[in-house]
């Protein structure tokens, strides 16, 4: 079987562990700073960025003097329970790539390399970026640096199914926290009770929930409220002290998040106005500003210019003024699944693609 070379560079991608929070992205930008530099840029420039865990940064190269930024993310979630073979050994198969990370986002770090042995473009910038999946760190670094000046518009990959997306939701998590006596299960009934009043407001929560289910464009209605844990007590004959609740919400674009936040305030207020509420996560919602020169750009290549239902690193990109567009090989319903693959047509559609954006960058 002939193997496309888009391929055999992926199935050598996901042979670096770049899970987040444990993996060496490092390890992985300096061999795609390698390679950029084979493939004719200007400069390729690897910047580690620390965090608690790991190795985490960036590489990115520069064709010119860039305009347009083309930005994919190099880590990956963990392995999920249920892989069949090693994560990170890519098993090649007559339609697809089998491997950690081969559609979220490995598979559009191929397609990019292999469409620059074709097509070295002009005014172009290369992100291959780490800690996307879970700090979100290291874009932000990226825009702080004087290597972000100049770039007006982005094509952020992720899989996308040849879709172009236009829009999506945001994520924001939220922790409350409520604190009693604690002490003997005998004087219960005249305690507080941490546990009771934290699954009070997961009820009020839902509640609410489904009060926005009618809120929002017509292909992203309601919140996506997810009440994720509730935490507290060490036995059954123990009241605790204390108990948590953490639960999210994922807004779509227009969100009127000032309703939300005096919605919710008045929640936890309603049970108990003893109860602390912080939000730890904010991502905001993404919308593109200006989508004819994207559609003047990708054209009929992609499958249509539609709204997404996760969130990218998109919008970090465009609340600085970089307007975006997310697409990529792939289907977001493999991304993170054990077995993760992609197909071996959706690599060879990003590499024709992004030939197509090279070369048309040269007038």
């Amino acid at each position: 079987m002939s193997v496309p070379r888009c391929v055999e560079i992926l199935a050598e991608l996901i042979g670096f562990p770049t899970q987040n929070p444990t993996g060496d992205e490092v390890a992985l930008c300096e061999r795609l700073a390698a390679l950029l530099d084979e493939r004719g840029a200007d400069r390729a420039v690897v910047v580690e960025v620390p965090r608690d865990a790991g190795r985490s940064g960036y590489v990115y190269a520069q064709f010119g003097e860039p305009r347009l930024l083309v930005n994919v993310h190099i880590d990956t979630v963990p392995p999920n329970t249920g892989w069949t073979r090693d994560p990170h050994r890519a098993e090649v198969t007559d339609d697809r790539v089998i491997g950690l990370g081969s559609a979220d986002t490995k598979g559009a770090i191929a397609c990019v390399l292999c469409a620059l042995e074709t097509a070295r473009p002009d005014g172009v910038g290369v992100l291959f970026s780490g800690d996307e999946e879970l700090g979100t760190t290291v874009v932000p670094v990226f825009l702080a640096s004087e290597r972000a000046a100049g770039i007006e518009r982005a094509i952020v990959c992720e899989p996308t199914g040849r879709a172009a997306g236009v829009r999506h939701r945001g994520v924001g998590a939220y922790r409350a926290s409520y604190r009693g006596l604690g002490g003997h299960s005998s004087g219960a009934d005249h305690m507080p009770k941490p546990i009771v009043t934290m699954a009070q407001l997961a009820i009020e929560l839902d509640a609410m929930s489904r009060r926005w289910l009618s809120e929002g464009p017509d292909d992203m209605k309601g919140l996506c409220t997810n009440v994720a844990s509730l935490d507290g007590g060490v036995a059954f004959n123990v009241v605790p002290d204390a108990a948590s609740l953490t639960w999210s919400v994922r807004p779509p674009p227009g969100f009127d998040a000032a309703r939300f936040a005096a919605e919710q305030a008045d929640a936890a207020r309603r049970v108990d106005p003893a109860i602390a509420v912080e939000q730890v996560l904010e991502h905001k919602p993404f919308e593109t500003r200006d989508v004819e020169p994207f559609r003047a750009l990708l054209g009929e290549r992609v499958s249509g210019f539609v709204g997404l239902q996760f969130w990218t690193e998109a919008a970090v990109l465009s609340e600085a003024g970089i307007d975006a567009v997310v697409l990529g090989p792939g289907s977001i319903e493999q991304a993170h699944s054990a077995d993760e693959w992609v197909s071996v047509d959706d690599l060879a559609w990003a590499e024709e693609l992004f030939t197509h954006v090279f070369a048309s960058t040269r007038g």
